[in-house]
């Protein structure tokens, strides 16, 4: 019989849910979906990085992105409007004066979220950076892929565990480990035990 200082601290996990985001079973179907979504910001970065006219990392880096803000503000009218005043509030007073430093960030971020991806490397973190990039497109109005590609993102959150076995993951989590499991690298060194005095 449980005392009445017992309280439940975790719900446990549904057993579909276990299969779909921790079972390695599902191995497969996470690194293909991580591989593609990883490929698909390794190309929109590669593109910004070497655009001819250099409007995103080169001699006119900003350009485009200054473009791409203002059209985003154009969208902030009407009754409803495809641009949330607060959105606007952060383009106009950051985003927009900060817009050669954004580009930079857009660009960069781009690729290395793809980077991280294809090679499974943090996946969890590089899908979270990947979907916050979709969260701002999709804030801005720009529907496109970004829905899409903002699920891919969560479903890659949710499955870490498991999405990046295939990949540098399986070397890197167990050596660096995660929040409230330090790796091997991290361990604290093994207390000697002591002998007893004679």
């Amino acid at each position: 019989m449980k005392n009445n200082t017992d309280t439940l601290t975790q719900i446990p996990e549904p057993s579909l849910s276990r299969f779909l985001f921790a079972d390695t079973r599902m191995n497969i179907f996470w690194t293909l979906l991580r591989v593609w979504l990883g490929w698909t910001w390794l190309t929109a970065g590669w593109g910004k990085l070497t655009n001819p006219a250099g409007v995103w990392v080169g001699d006119k880096a900003g350009t485009a992105l200054t473009g791409f803000l203002q059209g985003a503000l154009t969208k902030t009218d009407g009754d409803h409007p495809e641009v949330s005043g607060w959105y606007a509030s952060f383009i106009q007073n950051v985003a927009l004066p900060n817009a050669t430093f954004f580009s930079f960030m857009v660009a960069y971020g781009e690729l290395f979220v793809g980077t991280a991806l294809i090679l499974g490397l943090f996946t969890g973190i590089a899908a979270f950076f990947g979907g916050v990039m979709n969260a701002n497109f999709l804030f801005a109005g720009t529907l496109s892929t970004n829905p899409l590609l903002l699920i891919a993102a969560v479903g890659l959150m949710l499955a870490w565990r498991v999405a990046g076995q295939w990949g540098l993951d399986r070397i890197l989590l167990p050596l660096i480990g995660v929040p409230g499991a330090p790796g091997k690298l991290f361990e604290p060194p093994a207390s000697k035990p002591k002998t007893p005095a004679v």
